[in-house]
């Protein structure tokens, strides 16, 4: 009998990211189709997208781009105004665009694997690993061991009233000088923690970024979601004056995914005032061919549209969000007294911390039991809830303090999202008594 071919040890040992489990899990149920999922576990907003881009969405037939039914490759960097329209939505909030070039992605996942190319030593080796913050969005970790590179992180905690820490410069500037990291990963409207982190912040990380000879990557999928009395945060508001040496080693990662609630279009970039490296990057991406040409040209619009309809569109976003998640952490508080819940600094999600309602509590064996049995009826319907388990965002740590957490993402529709917090109490209380 002949050998069966073998599988690469990797993908021998790959198993699904902590956000999709629970989906994958829920699927194989047999009673799935008798239960509402309220899944919470991936960022897939349920929100409509720009009122301009659902009218290009539902025109593509209009124009010359799709005549005749004919969907062509776009040039590798993208269709200039998908480019334009990742720029247009910077200078909105108040950044100088000038000298800034932009390379279309599918996502910002893909984005995030040409950085880590770009930037690390040579696969498998350890040189030069990319810099994390723990807990960091899981994907990172994941894109690195894809291509074989390293990463290391600085730590944050959760407190008991939901704030997290932020890691001190001095911890950022001895693992610098320790490992040598080429560069270092920073999301302003933080996934998964929903930290704020403010100008001044990414001013002291730069500064290090500069001493260190790195390149400083800001992760904005999420720009302008920010709850605080502070401005919007971002790489681009960082200069020469204020941090000699800053520019032409910044980087940020775009999406057309959040703000813009187009997560399906898997639309990204990558932005930044290095051509060299942009030009790269580009070169790299040849292989790719390019990215998805009708969520390129749905996206195209902002370009078009001026600082105060883009601004007016972040009101509405920000503040549909605020409240929400404001109304949710108290619910949940209330309703499970004990409960850590993260604060409501940015971004759309929460970590939810149980250690003090069960001190060895398991966040991925509760996602697992909601998804694979769990359920509870309310108004004669039965629902189920799913979430990330925080253990997923963590690398680099020994003891995982993510083990007794979990990430809600508010993307439900509103009565659906009103239904979590006594959809989660209920499994919870059940749970917890068997």
């Amino acid at each position: 009998m002949a050998n069966k071919p073998e599988l690469s040890d990797y993908f021998k040992a790959r198993i699904p990211s902590d956000i999709r489990l629970a989906q994958i899990e829920f699927d194989k149920r047999e009673d799935k189709s008798e239960i509402i999922e309220l899944n919470t576990a991936i960022g897939n907003v349920s929100l409509p997208m720009h009122p301009a881009m659902i009218d290009r969405m539902n025109n593509l037939s209009k124009g010359d781009i799709f005549k005749d039914g004919i969907v062509k490759y776009s040039p590798t960097a993208g269709i200039k105004d998908a480019q334009n329209a990742f720029l247009n939505v910077i200078a909105a909030s108040g950044f100088e665009t000038k000298n800034l070039h932009s390379l279309i992605t599918d996502g910002g996942s893909m984005a995030m694997e040409l950085v880590i190319l770009a930037f690390c030593g040579p696969a498998g080796s350890g040189k030069k690993p990319l810099m994390l913050i723990n807990p960091a969005y899981a994907n990172y970790d994941t894109m690195a061991e894809r291509v074989g590179r390293k990463t290391i992180s600085v730590n944050r905690n959760l407190q008991e009233n939901g704030e997290y820490t932020f890691p001190a410069m001095e911890d950022f500037d001895k693992l610098m000088e320790k490992e040598k990291p080429a560069a270092i990963v920073i999301i302003p409207y933080d996934n998964p923690t929903g930290q704020f982190v403010p100008h001044k912040i990414m001013a002291e990380i730069g500064k290090l970024c500069v001493k260190h000879d790195m390149w400083m990557v800001s992760d904005e999928a999420y720009r302008e979601l920010y709850y605080t009395d502070d401005k919007p945060s971002s790489i681009w508001a960082l200069t020469n004056k204020e941090v000699p040496g800053i520019e032409g080693r910044r980087v940020s990662i775009e999406s057309a995914s959040k703000v813009w609630n187009a997560c399906g279009l898997r639309t990204g970039s990558i932005v930044t005032d290095n051509k060299e490296f942009w030009k790269k990057a580009v070169a790299e991406y040849t292989a790719n061919l390019c990215s998805n040409v009708i969520g390129q040209h749905i996206f195209s619009v902002l370009g078009e549209l001026d600082k105060n309809s883009l601004q007016e569109w972040f009101t509405k976003q920000r503040d549909y969000y605020k409240q929400r998640i404001i109304d949710m952490t108290e619910e949940i508080k209330r309703l499970v007294p004990g409960i850590i819940v993260s604060l409501p600094e940015a971004s759309i999600y929460s970590v939810v911390d149980l250690r003090n309602i069960k001190k060895d509590f398991d966040g991925r064996d509760f996602v697992m039991h909601c998804a694979k049995e769990g359920k509870v009826n309310i108004g004669n319907k039965d629902y189920t809830f799913l979430a990330a388990p925080m253990e997923g965002f963590y690398h680099n740590l020994k003891k995982n303090p993510g083990k007794t957490r979990m990430r809600i993402a508010y993307v439900l529709p509103p009565k659906e999202m009103d239904l979590v917090p006594k959809v989660f109490s209920k499994l919870l209380s059940e749970y917890l008594d068997n």
